[in-house]
């Protein structure tokens, strides 16, 4: 931290990833990036979180250099299919029966950037975790729709909330699937530190990268 200013800036207004990164005590600035998360075509679920990731962390290390930049994308697939955040209830209630009674996939990519001097540098890991849902009938999603708790959540559910009593079991990242998987990030942001003590930012810098 120089200046009072924390090294560190999460590109994201999720409470959820606010929440998740001060976990691991240390200090960091919020400066959310609006970028396209609209899904491409023949686009796979991995190459989409990793687009918007990057994309998101793009933007705010622009806005921040010398500092070190956190970006992360969640979403959940089914069948090949990326779930995002549903459009209306409707939508909701849609996701929610695929997934009843099965396994699906989420997968969060985290990008960690620092735009040096006269050079940008980075690193990213992407992981996937299972998630076994239980049987759902239409009154019990019904009611979980109405408790307006998926409308801004990748596959309309919340670990993390209500949506825990149709988990049936996990395997993988649990803070992964609630938006930021916190033993990889604390790996990242160690190497992170270490460009930055490498190359203290002195003065603003410009962007080389092709």
């Amino acid at each position: 931290m120089a200046d009072g200013v924390p090294s560190l800036v999460l590109a994201s207004a999720s409470p959820r990833r606010r929440e998740l990164l001060g976990r691991l005590g240390r200090a960091f600035d919020v400066d959310a990036a609006d970028v396209d998360e609209s899904v491409w075509p023949d686009e796979t679920p991995l190459d989409y979180v990793a687009r918007v990731a990057e994309a998101k962390a793009a933007v705010v290390a622009d806005r921040h250099p010398g500092r070190i930049v956190l970006a992360a994308d969640t979403t959940v697939e089914v069948d090949g299919e990326i779930l995002g955040k549903p459009a209306d209830a409707a939508d909701a209630a849609r996701m929610l029966r695929l997934l009843a009674a099965r396994a699906h996939r989420v997968h969060t990519h985290v990008v960690v950037t620092r735009r040096g001097e006269s050079s940008t540098r980075g690193a990213a890991v992407t992981t996937t975790s299972i998630v076994q849902f239980t049987p759902m009938d239409e009154a019990e999603i019904a009611a979980y729709v109405a408790t307006g708790e998926p409308f801004d959540k990748a596959g309309a559910y919340a670990l993390q909330g209500a949506a825990a009593a149709f988990v049936a079991h996990v395997h993988g990242s649990v803070s992964g699937i609630i938006g930021l998987p916190l033993a990889e990030v604390r790996e990242l942001l160690a190497e992170a530190d270490e460009w930055a003590a490498a190359a203290p930012m002195t003065a603003p810098c410009r962007d080389e990268r092709p």
